[in-house]
């Protein structure tokens, strides 16, 4: 009915306009610069109460949400009981929850949903020994305060009594990062990294305050330490991929597509699923089809061989050297086809003989292939092979797949 799909375009219409001049009014608000001030300046217990206000006034206004859900999660740094701090968990997740509806979808946003329980869980433990758990902890409440200065005596005395705590370490360089003095943060990203090089949040800090230096091939670096280090955590992918915007880098993996897909059923059963492209009119002239059946087979027989390759896990799981078993018994019938048409040869098979023979084939399964099954292999990976992992990235993330 024309004149109703009028009438509710005009509505729609309206409500756009109406929005709009809210948040433009919005921003306008002295009370909401202010707050936003004083966020930006990390004086958080000043910012609170203006939020908490601004809240109410403008309950739609999604950075306003947000912020008031990080501030109060803050409290649970120096509310004084476990049932108070719990609270300030339990409320702040509930306001980022209430954000991210708004639109907040920043990839911190959603760590912090994810990573606080529903009721607010549990107050953490930086270590087991008490004197040392302490001073983190007052340390952490004079950092949520805005007291730099105490903040950094509270992590040096934990370091003292524990030089192997990373968390000291980082949380000193965070410090230095908040006040701007960029130079010294960098310095305690370092120490962070030396104490345990298989972490994320030092490389990607550390890459932050290089940007801030204005340092960014030297930051570059430090984000793809940071995604090699812990390539499934949603916070080192997002950095690398924000410093490739930043850069104007193209980050992207090589295009593979796998036409053959296996489901394990019970022990012993197992469905091979095939893309019936594979089996056109026109006759397999490269041997592509044959090499992807082999591929399919080889993986829907693997439950034994698991068996052989994990002795220690009871149950199968979808794995590294499974898919990279598969991908090589495909690669090798192709090999054995004669007479055929290399022209001709499936472009995703190309890219994995490519990487078979810059012997980056694990690499690439590990951070461009990976489900739960395989995610499981990339601690033992990353042990002996990071130069391999770095090498992939850098010769085909990070250009772009390899382009």
């Amino acid at each position: 009915m024309p004149g109703l799909q009028k009438t509710v375009k005009f509505g729609i219409l309206s409500l756009l306009l109406l929005a709009a001049f809210v948040t433009a009014t919005a921003q306008q608000d002295p009370d909401r610069q202010r707050a936003f001030q004083l966020y930006r300046d990390a004086k958080n217990v000043e910012a609170l109460p203006l939020f908490e206000q601004l809240a109410l006034k403008y309950p739609e206004d999604r950075e306003v949400i947000e912020s008031l859900g990080m501030l109060v999660y803050t409290q649970s740094a120096y509310l004084k009981t476990p049932e108070e701090r719990k609270e300030a968990r339990k409320r702040g997740r509930a306001l980022l929850v209430q954000a991210q509806k708004l639109g907040a979808s920043s990839a911190l946003v959603t760590a912090m949903i994810e990573g606080i329980p529903p009721d607010g869980g549990a107050d953490g433990s930086f270590s087991p020994k008490k004197e040392v758990d302490e001073a983190m902890h007052e340390g952490e409440a004079a950092f949520a305060k805005g007291e730099f200065p105490k903040a950094i005596d509270m992590y040096q005395r934990a370091l003292l009594l524990d030089p192997k705590l990373y968390e000291a370490a980082l949380f000193t360089g965070d410090v230095y990062f908040k006040t701007a003095d960029q130079v010294k943060a960098s310095e305690w990203f370092a120490r962070a990294v030396a104490i345990n090089p298989d972490r994320e949040t030092a490389y990607r800090y550390w890459g932050d305050s290089l940007m801030k230096q204005g340092k960014v091939t030297e930051a570059g670096d430090k984000f793809v330490e940071a995604y090699i280090a812990e390539p499934y955590n949603r916070l080192a992918r997002a950095g690398f991929v924000n410093w490739g915007d930043k850069v104007h880098v193209e980050l992207a993996h090589p295009k593979v597509e796998l036409p053959a897909n296996v489901a394990q059923n019970k022990p012993g059963e197992a469905t091979l699923t095939i893309d019936p492209n594979l089996f056109g009119k026109d006759k397999d002239k490269s041997g592509s089809a044959v090499a992807w059946m082999t591929y399919g087979l080889t993986r829907a027989g693997w439950q034994d061989e698991f068996a052989k390759q994990y002795p220690n896990e009871k149950t199968y799981r979808h794995s590294l050297k499974e898919e990279a078993a598969a991908m090589r018994s495909a690669l090798k019938v192709l090999s054995e086809q004669k007479g055929a048409d290399a022209n001709k040869i499936d472009p995703s098979l190309q890219v994995i003989k490519k990487l078979e023979k810059e012997g980056l084939l694990e690499a690439f399964i590990l951070l461009a292939l990976p489900d739960a099954g395989i995610a499981n292999d990339f601690p033992g990976y990353r042990k002996t092979n990071v130069e391999d992992l770095r090498r992939y990235v850098k010769l085909y993330v990070m250009t772009g797949g390899g382009k």
